[in-house]
């Protein structure tokens, strides 16, 4: 039950408790580089929001250490619902076991607001590879073990460590060839320097429908509705293999309950337009909607499957 409104003068408006919160911008912490996936999302996102709010969100890019150090300053930040910040699989999940010490605990310091939702990755080869299906790419790495070489985003990115689980669950050896970003090695993927990758399913797409890459499989659950004709790497020969990234919004634990769940109203109801989710899908995210503790149940319910992941693998940043 979300908290019933009060009577405010504020422009004839209901309005909630903590001195008609809000009444001046909100601050967005984005863990990640301006132009990339999550930025975007974020700014699709507060766009939408900050009409509905009355006030403007402005997004704080802090990228670094896999979302570290954006968060890191997102804990140490007011707890007044001024300062929100973007969580995902990474810095809600992953980072617990990929970091020796993580310098903020998404448990303890840290309050869900609401879900956005997620998108798969998308398994791909360079054009000249010898292989059209995961079934071929399997074949072909058992019979050149260790000659093939999987690019990823970097050490600990979902596209990383999804690499890993298709290595274990296919017992086959492919050698890891992390980057600073998914553009490079994107490029090195087209110029033939690696073989192949996961990647974001919207950071590949251009390269996918130019014909620049080739895709096999995406890594969901589902198929997705941008390359409806391709199957899931479950379907297409890897029976249980499912990863998915996901974000949503996060505050400093202490934030006040009504404003959590003010946002959370109101993040749902934006989350809900046509225009955002035409937007969202476009970049193949599928909204997700619900109350606060969903964003959280979904981190806690992957940990322990990343741990094992980043185990087998040996991945572990200092």
């Amino acid at each position: 039950m979300y908290p019933a409104a009060v009577s405010c003068t504020r422009q004839g408006q209901p309005c909630w408790p903590r001195l008609c919160w809000p009444d001046k911008p909100i601050r967005l912490i984005v863990p990640s580089q301006a132009g990339g996936s999550p930025d975007i999302l974020c700014r699709i996102l507060t766009s939408e929001l900050g009409r509905l709010l009355g006030q403007p969100f402005v997004i704080d890019n802090k990228p670094g250490a896999g979302g570290n150090i954006g968060m890191q300053e997102l804990v140490r930040s007011p707890a007044d619902g001024y300062t929100l910040g973007y969580g995902n699989v990474n810095t809600l999940a992953i980072n617990k076991s990929l970091y020796k010490k993580l310098p903020y605990d998404p448990d303890k310091q840290l309050v869900p607001i609401a879900i956005m939702g997620y998108t798969q990755s998308a398994l791909v080869v360079r054009n000249d590879l010898p292989v059209n299906t995961v079934k071929d790419l399997i074949a072909l790495a058992k019979a050149r073990p260790g000659k093939l070489t999987a690019g990823s985003a970097g050490t600990g990115t979902t596209g990383h460590l999804g690499t890993e689980l298709f290595k274990s669950m296919t017992n086959t050896f492919m050698v890891h060839v992390p980057y600073r970003g998914s553009p490079q090695a994107i490029q090195d993927l087209i110029g033939g320097q690696i073989d192949v990758m996961f990647d974001n399913i919207g950071s590949i797409a251009p390269h996918i429908q130019s014909g620049r890459v080739r895709i096999l499989g995406v890594s969901g659950r589902s198929r997705s509705r941008l390359f409806p004709s391709v199957p899931t790497i479950a379907e297409a020969g890897v029976p249980g293999y499912e990863t998915t990234s996901w974000g949503g919004i996060v505050a400093p634990i202490g934030t006040p309950r009504d404003i959590v769940f003010r946002l959370n109203a109101e993040i749902n109801k934006a989350l809900g337009t046509p225009s955002l989710n035409e937007k969202f899908n476009a970049l193949a995210f599928e909204t997700a909607m619900g109350p606060p503790e969903r964003l959280f149940d979904r981190a806690l319910r992957e940990t322990r499957m990343w741990s094992d992941i980043v185990q087998r693998s040996g991945a572990q940043v200092d």
